[in-house]
């Protein structure tokens, strides 16, 4: 056996050195996001579909989710531009998202305005909206849809028709009640309207006389006057001589290649009972743009779409669309019309655009979210929205005219 040489020794001594200040050094753990290789030049983080648990009716059940710990999403609402509203309040255990992020938005606009804003009831407009059901049903002889939910113009044809109060003069609440609960509510109004159709029975006075005992049973009896600053009023004439909101400016939009663009249509849900036809059909890349452009122009939306998603949760208080679901460079009409068509994406729910932000290449906006699941985060009554979220899910947003001038324009003059 040969001896060894200098050089040798050399080389171990060395080696044990570096040994041994890599086990004394400091370990910093780097953890690196998978990646999806879309092109030469673009990658996009992947998303890992994982099955979670959660407890819900005293029952466990799997729910398809993924890491949202790797999600980069704003650390604070301060990051956001935001506009003025009025805190989250919650629905509870009702249907009635669609009036309460749409009044959220007409307070809103009454500070845009430059009026002094006032927190209004959503209760008083949803008990004519009931009763607005229960009526185009009898007329209908049994031919139309009763149930929880509506659409954002809801508010403003109610509103038109019967005024607005403010919340302090009509809560919903009866004595003693804390929460909003319309299960028992429309389970005795749909109870009635079987039985109205069972038996033939369309006198619509007696019927609607009828509703009403429900309602003010369940909610109370909404104010045919209110008082003002000594003036005593009817919630219309409040609505005109001190709200003066003009309800006339809104536009509704959708964006779908079932219909022209560029013309006015059905938005084609069960919560649009009464079948309207005012809404402005656009592609996706007018619709989107639309949003953007008014929520940087000083303007806020109020917007309703899909939230049954793995990519949504209240725990964590955003929504994005995971790269298991589609990519976001392949987002596009045809895969929003593709699950629309196919029902993973529906009317769930209504909700009101307050804040926007954007950086790291993405844009979030902040939502205002009268449900449950969005008091179960950190930032109680509120969701942080992704930009691919908002392309892919919302399906309908609401917005004042004049934020959306040069789209309007490409509308025939009949519009």
């Amino acid at each position: 056996m040969k001896k060894a040489s200098p050089i040798y020794f050399f080389c171990l001594l060395m080696v044990l050195l570096n040994l041994m200040f890599i086990s004394c050094g400091k370990k910093e753990e780097v953890v690196e996001k998978p990646v999806k290789q879309i092109s030469d030049k673009i990658l996009q983080e992947k998303n890992v579909a994982v099955y979670k648990t959660k407890e819900a009716g005293g029952k466990t059940r799997k729910y398809l989710s993924f890491d949202f710990s790797q999600v980069d999403k704003p650390a604070s609402l301060k990051e956001f531009v935001q506009y003025f509203h009025f805190p989250p309040i919650r629905q509870h255990r009702t249907g009635t998202c669609w009036c309460f992020s749409t009044t959220s938005f007409f307070e809103s606009e009454m500070k845009r305005l430059g009026q002094d804003p006032v927190k209004l009831s959503e209760l008083y407009t949803v008990y004519w909206e009931f009763v607005e059901k229960a009526r185009r049903f009898i007329k209908e002889k049994g031919d139309s849809f009763v149930a929880h939910g509506s659409e954002h113009n809801a508010v403003i044809r109610q509103m038109k028709k019967c005024g607005a109060v403010r919340a302090s003069d009509y809560t919903g609440l009866l004595s003693g009640q804390t929460e909003h609960d319309h299960d028992k509510l429309l389970q005795e109004i749909r109870n009635y309207l079987q039985f109205c159709k069972d038996n033939g029975y369309w006198d619509e006075e007696k019927a609607i006389s009828y509703v009403k005992s429900i309602l003010n049973k369940h909610l109370g009896k909404p104010p045919e006057t209110i008082e003002v600053d000594g003036r005593i009023l009817t919630p219309k004439e409040y609505l005109d001589t001190v709200l003066q909101l003009p309800l006339d400016d809104y536009v509704a939009f959708i964006s779908f290649k079932s219909l022209p663009f560029y013309t006015k249509g059905e938005f084609k849900v069960p919560d649009n009972w009464w079948h309207s036809k005012e809404y402005h059909n656009v592609p996706l890349d007018d619709f989107y743009s639309a949003i953007v452009d008014a929520i940087k122009s000083g303007y806020t939306a109020a917007i309703g779409g899909d939230i049954s998603e793995p990519g949504m949760s209240g725990e964590d208080d955003v929504a994005i669309v995971p790269t298991f679901d589609l990519l976001q460079k392949l987002i596009d009409q045809d895969s929003r019309e593709f699950r629309f068509t196919n029902r993973t994406s529906t009317d769930d729910h209504a909700i009101h655009v307050v804040g926007y932000k954007e950086g790291d290449g993405h844009a979030w906006f902040l939502i205002k979210d009268s449900g449950s699941s969005a008091q179960k985060g950190q930032f109680k009554g509120y969701y942080l929205y992704r930009d691919d979220y908002v392309k892919l899910k919302i399906l309908t947003f609401m917005v004042h005219k004049d934020a959306v001038t040069s789209l309007l324009e490409k509308f025939p003059k009949e519009y």
